[in-house]
């Protein structure tokens, strides 16, 4: 006969057993009792539901174990004794993995670990489930067992999760709180989330949490008027706050950092916005919501593009349309800045340089931000202003509170949630032990880089912003060995024009005073898109149209530039680095348009440069076999050894599964290096070595002793490469180094590291 409640929907059927399961499971969270007692009521209820002859909750404590809290079915008198290691046995491997185990004959997997006092040897089947947060974050196992052999079903590992993530929730809310001392859960427990860092340093203080954006309630108006005008009187009061706040001392200094916040203003200014949101309003929605789907739309458009510029973009788009959000709700910016602990350290999902101005700077000491990149304009900014910071620490806003105690290690990325007394001991040392050390490296900074038999080494820094030339006198370099200069167009909302460039260059020079800079040539492209200029997709664009082969493609664009470079060199020497050279061919057809731009300078009648330097990057392995055709046409070479050696070994230094699969100090990799170094000693070509090789004190030392004598790196790795370098004997370094390479294979970093030892060299 056919059911007589057919398919209609406003007839209910039979309540679904696993919906009373989960109301019984909330109201055991709910009834008044201990959280021992609340875990063994569930280990109960879960065995019958299940038809379990075991269910057990094993929760993890502070030193990362698992111990046997609640259990029906094995030995009661196991609780609180049976413990298991992280990986250790089935449990051990659920919670490593954090994910299902569901083994029909437990006791004859490889990882079967048995504990004689639980009685389990009886059971057969398993499937254990991880206790998560939102799939991170193993607060334990729950575990269901049957004597017979058999492969739960699906509906089984739905039953079991689900009641893993009710006893999840309850377990951070603190509502099963009392079950252990040694178990102090979610947001009392010890975490440690690791991240990129940002902005090198150490920082140890207090958990302060970025505000959260305003959630809109009221979606439509009838009045659009009136939301037109509470939308413009609220995009006011943002353009006066964002005014106010570029007139602060620590901001109005010229820098990069300026530049970005003076790009950030002017997004604020844009009529397009204004208009969008206007135009939104007048379909009906408040100015709220007005914001919102103009804040949308502009997402869906430009979340497609994959290059940092287009996420800066977002993360403008996103941070002024909630900074508008917050003045439309009546919030003040900058209220929560008297408060500050003197220790603070601002925990964000996500964060834009005009947030961070509301905070009173001087009490800030790190930031962890979920949604950041070291190339992001929040990075830039707090590696202007000496701040550890730590970016791509996911679910770390899960995992704090205001007023948690937290250490910023922006050196391996690692974030100290609530640290231990240990910990924090630890840290302090390293603290004071980087202070002593800074000391140190700030004595040295104009001592000459001479090694103990005479040899002078070059110094110099790599930069790209404004805001990296004080770092020229503040670390003692001899230079600037690279600059960037893709990154002002980067920042830039339109291709910057051709006086504009001319400025920017001038300025770089100004401030370089009599120390040389050396301009790479604009290498963008791959990785590197810039929205204004049209490119075309590419499947492999790391290996595309990019850097010098665009340039002499669009030979405009670099025309542009190199007339830039003359005139704002004026009548001082200038130094030209061209990228991404592959033939000889290339470095013709460039400095023949850097010929023709400075006769065309000199006809004109301009400060022409008293000597213009032309150079290459050395970068792509092709031109190891090219080296005596290369070198008599060039004044200088500058080895890029970041792409050089991911290029020799095919491999990307950003792909963690790939990258560590060659050692830079390996035998092949030194052996190219010198015959660069033979090559250019041959045609008296002056040689440096401009990659992140160069910044690490015992790839410096290898260098120096495959023959390298100019070296540049981050501004904050010279001292380190200094007192290396002062203690260095290149001789002996040399003899040894050659024997090594002669008889040796594979990495020689240990043999470097032992000689490094023996001979008191810090590295």
């Amino acid at each position: 006969m056919q059911n007589p409640r057919g398919n209609d929907p406003r007839i209910a059927g039979p309540e679904p057993a696993l919906r009373i399961f989960m109301r019984r499971l909330r109201q055991i969270m709910a009834e008044p009792s201990d959280g021992q007692t609340r875990l063994d009521t569930i280990v109960r209820q879960v065995a019958g539901h299940m038809v379990a002859d075991v269910c057990s909750i094993y929760l993890k404590r502070q030193d990362g174990s698992l111990e046997l809290f609640a259990t029906e079915g094995l030995n009661p008198a196991a609780k609180h004794i049976t413990f298991m290691m992280r990986g250790e046995g089935l449990v051990g491997l659920c919670a490593h993995l954090a994910q299902p185990i569901n083994e029909p004959d437990a006791q004859n997997h490889p990882s079967f670990s048995y504990h004689p006092e639980t009685g389990e040897e009886i059971y057969h089947s398993l499937l254990a489930v991880p206790v998560s947060r939102g799939g991170s974050d193993v607060l334990g196992v729950l575990v269901v067992q049957n004597r017979t052999e058999r492969l739960y079903s699906d509906d089984d590992v739905e039953v079991l999760e689900t009641t893993a993530m009710v006893l999840a929730e309850h377990l951070v809310s603190g509502d099963v709180a009392g079950v252990n001392t040694a178990a102090e859960f979610s947001r009392s427990r010890s975490h440690v989330v690791r991240g990129q860092p940002i902005a090198d340093g150490i920082a140890l203080g207090h958990v302060v949490i970025h505000e959260s954006r305003v959630v809109i309630t009221e979606l439509r108006s009838e009045n659009p008027a009136i939301e037109s005008e509470r939308l413009e009187t609220a995009v006011g009061e943002m353009k006066a706050t964002l005014d106010e706040l570029l007139e602060q001392n620590d901001v109005a200094a010229a820098g990069e950092h300026r530049e970005i916040f003076e790009a950030y203003r002017m997004f604020a200014n844009d009529r397009g916005w204004l208009r969008r949101m206007k135009e939104a309003i007048q379909q009906g929605l408040s100015a709220e919501a007005a914001v919102a789907r103009v804040q949308n739309d502009t997402r869906a458009r430009m979340s497609a593009h994959k290059d940092a510029y287009f996420r800066e973009r977002l993360k403008d788009v996103d941070e002024l349309s909630d900074r508008l959000l917050r003045v439309l709700a009546g919030r003040k910016t900058g209220q929560h800045a008297q408060a500050l602990p003197a220790d603070t350290v601002l925990v964000a999902r996500t964060m834009g340089v005009a947030d961070l101005l509301d905070y009173d700077r001087t009490r800030i000491k790190g930031l962890v931000i979920e949604d950041s990149s070291a190339q992001s304009h929040i990075a830039i900014v707090a590696k202007a202003w000496g701040i550890a910071a730590v970016g791509q620490a996911r679910g770390v806003m899960e995992r704090v509170d205001f007023g948690d105690p937290i250490i910023v290690d922006a050196e391996t990325g690692d974030v100290h949630i609530r640290p231990s007394s240990e910990i924090i001991a630890s840290y302090a040392d390293k603290a004071r032990f980087r202070a002593r050390k800074r000391r140190k490296y700030r004595s040295l900074k104009s001592v000459p880089a001479l090694t103990r038999d005479g040899q002078r080494i070059g110094l110099s820094i790599n930069a790209g912003l404004l805001v990296d030339m004080p770092q020229i006198e503040a670390a003692g370099a001899d230079g600037i060995g690279l600059f960037r200069t893709e990154l002002q167009f980067m920042v830039a909302q339109a291709l910057p024009r051709m006086e504009r460039q001319t400025q920017f260059y001038k300025e770089v020079m100004d401030l370089a005073g009599e120390r040389p800079v050396t301009f790479r040539t604009l290498d963008v492209g791959g990785d590197k898109a810039l929205p204004y200029l049209r490119h075309p997709a590419e499947e492999n664009p790391a290996l595309g149209w990019r850097a010098i082969r665009m340039a002499l493609d669009r030979p405009g664009l670099l025309r542009t530039q190199i007339r830039a470079l003359l005139r704002g060199a004026g009548a001082r020497e200038l130094r030209v680095m061209l990228p991404l050279i592959t033939t000889v061919d290339e470095i013709d057809a460039a400095r023949l348009l850097i010929k023709r731009e400075l006769e065309l300078l000199e006809r004109r009648g301009g400060p022409v440069p008293r000597r213009v330097h032309v150079g290459i990057m050395l970068e792509v392995p092709s031109l190891l076999y090219q080296l005596d055709a290369v070198m008599p046409r060039v004044d200088f070479v500058s080895v890029g050894s970041n792409d050089l050696l991911q290029y020799l070994f095919a491999a990307d230094r950003n792909n963690e599964r790939v990258s560590n699969r060659y050692d830079r100090l390996s035998i092949i990799a030194l052996r190219a290096l010198k015959s660069i170094v033979e090559a250019a000693a041959k045609y008296g070509t002056h040689l440096s070595l401009c990659g992140e090789m160069a910044g690490f004190p015992l790839e410096a030392m290898a260098l120096i002793g495959v023959g390298y004598r100019n070296l540049s790196m981050s501004p904050s790795n010279i001292g380190p490469v200094k007192s290396m370098i002062l203690s260095l004997d290149t001789e002996a370094l040399t003899a040894e180094l050659s024997k090594l390479m002669a008889s040796a294979e594979g990495s020689l970093r240990e043999p470097l590291k032992a000689y490094a030892m023996a001979n008191k060299l810090e590295v």
